[in-house]
């Protein structure tokens, strides 16, 4: 126990100070105006030879800087969630080894070291979906995977498609390829990221890896997994510019983060709430991405990073509060018996919503403001409006059932805010989810965009946003979710409530078959998945199937037998 306590503090040490590192090296590059790019053979077959390249600019190196700084947090923070936990040492190891894969993918200008990484992401991203093994994790986390393996063959394809430009570094090229060719590379490029960042018709996946633990939720969802197709967009960026492909990733980034802001406002658990949040940023950073300004993408993808991992740090402290209950609708007056959680839970949700001088303000207004300004078409720009107005409305319809009214699980007696393991990396994370945006705006744009707008598209924003919020709260006051059922039948009916049935359709015939392995599971073993798909119960699966075989044979034997004798009685006839 005690080794396991020294490496959980050396690893958050370590990260720290990387960290700190990491950022300091950033801003003396930015001062610099100048990048790395750092190659060495690794090794050559014929005339061929293998080269593995590092770039470090102040992209790769502020990015890895807010990975790591969130890392340790999280691995502080999981110290006393997963505490009781017989195998925390691997749940540690696991989260090393997704922290290493994400900063292998971030200073990778290569796309086969890129493939490296992105693989290591999904693969262990399956292993910390599948931690809790019973089936819905199994199920999820099979769901998870097999997504993110259509943007690992994209990426497949796409480094057979520059092998005729003599070499992989995507950094070092802007064209290179026949018309055709170069817009079929940026067209799978597009499709590894809406994979990656869960954009329609990949949204499935996101609120499945839910079953993950919630420290697990805390990273994946903020800085590592879902902000990798964001990231790689943003180093292609330059190929993306005035390209058809980029018309196409507007309206589905639209769509997406429509679709997640109305899916929100009908769900009650809570972990879920948040991830179909996490997926309507993932909306808004793509759609700004689409539009030709990969800054302000880079922006709000660090913004949102400090306070969704603080979001689902206060959400993992209130699930343990309520006796391990996710539903909201078990909630209630948690201000009173949990105050510290409950400020720091509301300033992450203000800082979601943009309001005024919160670190999601800086960023996020800033892109309404910039694409209102672009040749959007009505279509987007009616998106844009009321994908606003539903993150404003989910938030305080998430604030008035968890925070305000009154408890609905017994006794508040045994509520109360955690201990000082898990509140400090929340207090750290709240000072960034205040300050992180002003910082920076001055750090990222020393020269500031020049915003021409009529003064009714200036508050467009500010008025969708309070429209949102009074609507999602005035419409919980009066339980229209109980007393107005018919709009939620409704709702189910036009695909508002159940992300247009795509989880439906992800996970069609995915676990279609049950594997009963018998009554010895229930009582001599603990009902894992790994017992229903490991030794026990593939026997019992084998010698189900073998009995089903054989009856199958029977009947075919019989059914042959009796097409013989009638061929014989047919050809009896014929010959008298």
């Amino acid at each position: 126990m005690v080794w396991k306590v020294s490496m959980h503090l050396t690893s958050v040490v370590f990260l720290s100070l990387s960290s700190i590192l990491c950022g300091g090296l950033a801003l003396f590059v930015m001062m610099s105006g100048e990048s790395l790019l750092i190659e060495w053979e690794v090794g050559s077959l014929n005339s061929c030879c293998v080269i593995m390249s590092l770039i470090v600019d102040w992209i790769s190196l502020l990015f890895s800087s807010f990975v790591l700084f969130i890392s340790s947090m999280v691995l502080l923070y999981s110290g006393e969630y997963m505490g009781g936990d017989k195998t925390l040492s691997r749940f540690m190891y696991l989260v090393l080894a997704f922290v290493m894969s994400m900063m292998l993918l971030i200073v990778s200008p290569n796309l086969i070291s890129i493939l490296l990484g992105w693989d290591g992401l999904g693969l262990v991203s399956y292993a910390l979906v599948i931690y809790y093994q019973n089936e819905k994790s199994a199920n999820s986390g099979m769901l998870t995977i097999l997504s993110n393996r259509v943007g690992d063959v994209a990426i497949l394809l796409s480094i057979g498609l520059m092998i005729s430009m003599g070499g992989w570094n995507f950094v070092l090229y802007s064209e290179g390829l026949s018309d055709l060719n170069w817009l079929l590379l940026k067209s799978l490029i597009v499709l590894a990221a809406m994979t990656k960042s869960a954009q329609i018709p990949f949204s499935a996946w996101l609120p499945a890896a839910m079953a993950a633990p919630t420290p697990v939720s805390a990273l994946v969802h903020s800085s590592t997994l879902v902000t990798a197709g964001v990231y790689l967009l943003i180093r292609f960026s330059p190929a993306l510019e005035s390209s058809s492909v980029s018309s196409f990733l507007l309206i589905i980034s639209c769509l997406t983060m429509f679709m997640a802001g109305l899916g929100a406002n009908f769900e009650y658990d809570l972990k879920k709430i948040i991830a179909l949040s996490t997926l309507s940023q993932l909306g808004v950073m793509m759609s700004i991405l689409s539009l030709g300004l990969p800054d302000l993408a880079f922006f709000h993808l660090l913004t949102h990073a400090l306070f969704k991992a603080l979001l689902f740090m206060c959400a993992g402290v209130v699930i343990h509060s309520v006796k391990d209950y996710q539903d909201i609708r078990r909630m209630g007056g948690l201000a009173k018996s949990m105050p510290l959680t409950s400020a720091c839970m509301t300033l992450s949700n203000l800082a979601l919503c943009g309001m005024p001088f919160m670190a999601g303000f800086y960023s996020k207004d800033l892109i309404l403001e910039m694409a209102f300004m672009s040749s959007l078409n009505k279509v987007a720009f009616v998106l844009y409006g009321l994908a606003t107005g539903l993150t404003v409305c989910y938030t305080f319809r998430l604030i008035f059932f968890s925070i305000t009214g009154g408890f609905n699980l017994g006794s508040l007696s045994s509520v109360s805010d955690s201990s000082i393991v898990m509140t400090s990396p929340m207090m750290v994370l709240s000072f960034g989810a205040v300050m992180s945006g002003a910082a920076l705006s001055w750090i990222l744009f020393p020269e500031s965009y020049m915003i021409c707008l009529s003064a009714s598209l200036k508050a467009l924003t500010l008025m969708v946003s309070l429209v949102g919020g009074l609507i999602g709260y005035m419409l919980n006051i009066m339980n229209i979710n109980y007393c107005l059922k018919s709009l939620k039948n409704l709702s189910s009916v036009w695909f508002m409530g159940s992300m247009w049935n795509m989880p439906h359709l992800s996970s069609f015939m995915l676990s279609y078959y049950n594997l009963n392995v018998g009554v010895i599971l229930d009582k001599g073993f603990d009902k894992g998945w790994l017992e229903y798909l490991g030794g026990q119960g593939s026997y019992s699966m084998m010698i189900s199937k073998s009995a089903q075989l054989e009856v199958s044979q029977n009947k075919t034997l019989k059914i042959f037998l009796k097409i013989m004798v009638g061929w014989v009685v047919v050809l009896l006839f014929l010959y008298i």
